[in-house]
């Protein structure tokens, strides 16, 4: 299951209705080979389901990951950081064994 904590899920509905997202729209969250760790994290909204698609819905947020994905994201969880080292989302994963400095990539 990936999570999603209150932060993400504002930053999440604020996106949504200020991009006029049609409904029924999801958080669509993938990795991809790349970036200097190896994985990188994807994160783009969306309104259609794919075969092999996992959905949950956590704290109001409905999130779809492709299959394979998934197995490098089990137990993540989303968050959303407005700090001093900038904006965005960040993927608190438990199975990353290393990640790099900016946060959007990481190996298993």
């Amino acid at each position: 299951m990936i999570t999603v904590n209150d932060s993400a899920k504002a930053q999440v509905a604020k996106l949504l209705a200020d991009e006029n997202y049609p409904e029924g729209s999801f958080v669509r969250v993938g990795v991809e080979g790349g970036g200097c760790s190896g994985l990188m994290y994807q994160l783009n909204f969306d309104n259609e389901m794919k075969e092999g698609d996992q959905v949950f819905e956590d704290n109001g947020v409905k999130v779809v990951v492709d299959k394979k994905s998934f197995l490098y994201l089990i137990g993540t969880e989303l968050q959303y950081t407005g700090g001093l080292n900038g904006k965005g989302f960040v993927f608190s994963n438990p199975n990353a064994s290393r990640t790099c400095g900016c946060g959007e990539s990481f190996s298993i």
